[in-house]
């Protein structure tokens, strides 16, 4: 039997935190049937919900080559990375996985809009890692910095996804100066900086910011957890249902709406004592302290300790629903406490 095209949305990196969101919104939308590529397998209960799961690198262009002569693919959530702290470790495979793996797919995605003639839409969670203040007094000083601003990362991570973030302008340019005469395809790109995202659906994952996760799962489990930075560093974090429905919003908005391709977005900006007030709110025996990992410090030091994300809540709406106190009271803390409550 050949196979059949179809319109589908191609999701990379599925399996980690923003993919087990995305699936689930995707998949109760029903618009869209899912296909998803990533190393490691979907969860069973994710597995049901995609129309088609393949199992490969990003790397590996000849499993894109098999999704591109199968399916007619209209919109890519790439999510696909090696994480910040690991990037450290490994920063020859952070390149490898960061920056060419997002070649190849943004090299998929043309070849794709080229194939039906219609642009593809191509949605890229860059990071408040891709930013480098080079003091505290300079991030103090900074206040909410624009997208524009402090752009000489520190970390591995953050100048693949700086990078990312141009290759990316550098396709849309392409795509709008087509469109401008006949829409006959290319690349509709489209990125979001995130800050510290923290999910109740999955465990941590070795991100630096994932500290404030790390503190509720230790809390839920009864365990002893040394904090990895100072109690007065600041960052800003989202809940991971607002970064889902912001990409969902994002890829919808219309292109004539969008003044850039890169869009900071931020909900709340709690230093590491204040999350782990919270901690100690819901979990009075908790046992929080600090350790500091002098690595791990100095990348977060660079980070902004908030970020104007005007342009994102002009141009298409961004507005997130959870702020510091509901994300953790509402979301967080009652959802991760259930996870371990089925466990004991």
């Amino acid at each position: 039997m050949s196979a059949v095209r179809r319109p589908v949305v191609l999701i990379t990196g599925a399996s980690g935190e923003i993919g087990h969101g995305l699936i689930e919104r995707l998949s109760a939308d029903g618009s869209r049937a899912i296909v998803t590529l990533d190393i490691a397998p979907l969860e069973p209960s994710l597995g049901k919900l995609v129309h088609r799961e393949v199992s490969g690198s990003i790397l590996d262009k000849g499993a894109l080559e098999r999704i591109l002569a199968e399916f007619e693919i209209d919109l890519v959530f790439h999510l696909a990375a090696l994480l910040s702290t690991r990037s450290e470790f490994s920063p020859m495979t952070a390149h490898q996985v960061n920056v060419e793996g997002t070649l190849n797919l943004l090299e998929f995605a043309q070849r794709e809009a080229e194939s039906h003639g219609r642009p593809v839409g191509f949605l890229y969670p860059s990071s408040i890692a891709a930013y480098g203040l080079p003091t505290l007094d300079a991030k103090r000083q900074a206040g909410r910095v624009k997208e524009h601003e402090w752009g000489q990362p520190t970390s591995m991570y953050g100048c693949n996804k700086l990078y990312c973030d141009q290759l990316g302008a550098y396709y849309a340019r392409h795509y709008k100066q087509l469109a401008a005469e006949v829409q006959s395809g290319k690349v509709d790109f489209r990125c979001v900086r995130f800050p510290g995202l923290i999910s109740a659906a999955t465990v941590p994952s070795g991100g630096t910011s994932d500290y404030a996760p790390e503190m509720i799962h230790a809390a839920a489990k009864g365990e002893p957890y040394a904090c990895f930075v100072r109690p007065d560093t600041r960052i800003p974090f989202m809940a991971m249902p607002d970064a889902v429905e912001l990409l969902l919003a994002l890829a919808a908005a219309p292109l004539t709406s969008l003044t850039q391709t890169t869009y900071n977005v931020g909900a709340f900006a709690p230093t590491a004592d204040e999350v782990r007030g919270e901690v100690l709110r819901a979990f009075p025996s908790a046992e929080v302290t600090f350790r500091i990992d002098a690595k791990r410090q100095g990348i977060v030091d660079s980070w902004p300790g908030d970020v104007d994300d005007s342009a994102a809540r002009r141009d298409w709406g961004f507005a997130p629903k959870y702020d510091f106190e509901r994300a953790f009271r509402e979301y967080l803390i009652p959802e991760i406490r259930k996870r371990y409550s089925k466990t004991t």
